[in-house]
């Protein structure tokens, strides 16, 4: 092998790496945000009929009083949508591992 084709082989290596990383990365995220999803979704189980709940504008310290019956809605689709994403995630893997 050439001294340019085996550079060549080694940053194919690398970028690989880095790939692998980054997923790596993405999944422990993920991970970490159905941990707090179900966080969510059990606290606003749990709440009594009468309390407040109150939603935080993004990028904000507004806070806008929310139906709690429709909070605890959205958040539980919110933590479908995340564990359709990671169980994806560990399909694709599943499916390289194969090859």
């Amino acid at each position: 092998m050439s001294g340019r084709a085996l550079r060549q082989e080694e940053e194919e290596e690398e970028k690989e790496k880095r790939g692998e990383s980054a997923k790596l990365r993405q999944k422990e995220e993920l991970s970490r945000r159905i941990k707090e999803q179900k966080v969510v979704v059990d606290e606003l189980s749990n709440l009594k009929k009468n309390r407040k709940v109150y939603r935080q504008q993004p990028n904000s310290n507004i806070f806008f009083l929310v139906d709690r019956t429709e909070m605890l809605s959205q958040c539980k689709n919110t933590l479908d949508e995340l564990k359709k994403a990671h169980q994806e995630m560990e399909n694709s893997d599943k499916i390289k591992m194969k090859k």
